[in-house]
């Protein structure tokens, strides 16, 4: 039975949230383990992926990691930062995309047990420099449940190894 066709939200049992936390957190994820793309001139190569997350108004130390970016991979900015949001969710759907040669803007909304709102923000400034925000809200009968930003600032910092 769906949390959120009972009378009070506080029956829905635990691991029910805890999943559907785990989706969004993972939805997030799945965003960010894409390589950087190319918008106009982003170079192919090896990029320098600092990503910072807020959950629920808890800070995360900054983490760093690299990706190697195909030059396949630089040539379709809306493919590479966009998430299949059909492989997610049956009951999701992208509600927002705009695509430019310097900016990717995408928004996905699910219903279910938990409704979902996830939105990606690119900003591609220079060849070598991107920046992004990707922020993921999660309710269960109308009562926000999770709230996420993950921002990332992605540097370019030479051939891949």
């Amino acid at each position: 039975m769906w949390c959120r066709n009972r009378p009070q939200p506080a029956r829905c049992p635990a691991s029910r949230l805890s999943e559907a936390a785990t989706s969004i957190a993972w939805l997030a994820l799945f965003c960010l383990g894409s390589p950087p793309a190319a918008a106009d001139g982003i170079a192919p190569g090896e990029w320098k992926l600092t990503e910072t997350i807020v959950m629920n108004g808890n800070k995360t130390p900054a983490q760093t990691r690299t990706r190697c970016l195909s030059a396949e991979q630089a040539g379709d900015t809306a493919a590479t930062f966009s998430p299949e949001y059909r492989t997610i969710n049956s009951g999701c759907e992208r509600v927002e995309f705009n695509s430019s040669a310097t900016a990717l803007r995408w928004r996905i909304q699910c219903a279910g047990q938990m409704d979902m709102d996830v939105a990606g923000d690119f900003t591609f400034d220079t060849p070598t420099h991107y920046s992004a925000t990707i922020v993921s809200k999660g309710a269960m009968a109308g009562r926000e449940v999770v709230n996420t930003t993950v921002s990332i600032e992605g540097e370019h910092v030479g051939e891949c190894r």
